[in-house]
């Protein structure tokens, strides 16, 4: 699996959000400006707000303009999973040249290939949609992605 730097700035920003705001959701805790995730996370200021357009865009946070504006998250950060973010910056999990799995058609000898890019989309899911931002920004991670990294071989 590749991730764009879209994609890992949009999650550290949106951890950054919930470290500070507590998690909460709309109308808790105060706005953060871009300039203050930017620095807190090292993305690159100018990057980082086309970002947070499309995050916003997306219904995953919210920005309020003005000396007291900002962003917060638009939910509580146990209701925003990882595939969530992912989807909403870089569009659906596992295309294969831009088409979905489903969609391809593979003839002979490659046609199992079909079935192992549908079956690691559905992996890829079970992990991203089961983990929160609030369990990133808690360290405690869901059983089954802690007995993943406990595997030495996940690690090479």
């Amino acid at each position: 699996m590749r991730l764009s730097a879209r994609v890992d700035y949009a999650l550290r920003a949106v951890a950054e959000l919930a470290s500070v705001t507590g998690g909460a959701g709309p109308g808790r805790g105060r706005p953060v400006t871009a300039e203050q995730i930017a620095r807190a996370q090292e993305i690159p200021p100018k990057f980082l707000e086309s970002i947070l357009l499309q995050l916003r865009r997306g219904g995953v946070v919210q920005a309020q303009r003005g000396p007291e504006g900002g962003y917060w998250l638009a939910r509580p950060a146990e209701e925003i999973s990882l595939a969530e973010v992912i989807r909403v910056i870089d569009g659906p999990l596992a295309h294969v040249r831009g088409q979905r799995p489903e969609q391809l058609g593979y003839q002979g000898a490659a046609r199992a290939l079909q079935d192992v890019w549908i079956a690691l989309r559905a992996s890829e899911r079970q992990i991203l949609d089961l983990v929160t931002v609030a369990d990133v920004v808690a360290g405690t991670l869901p059983p089954r992605v802690t007995e993943l990294v406990a595997d030495p071989g996940a690690w090479t």
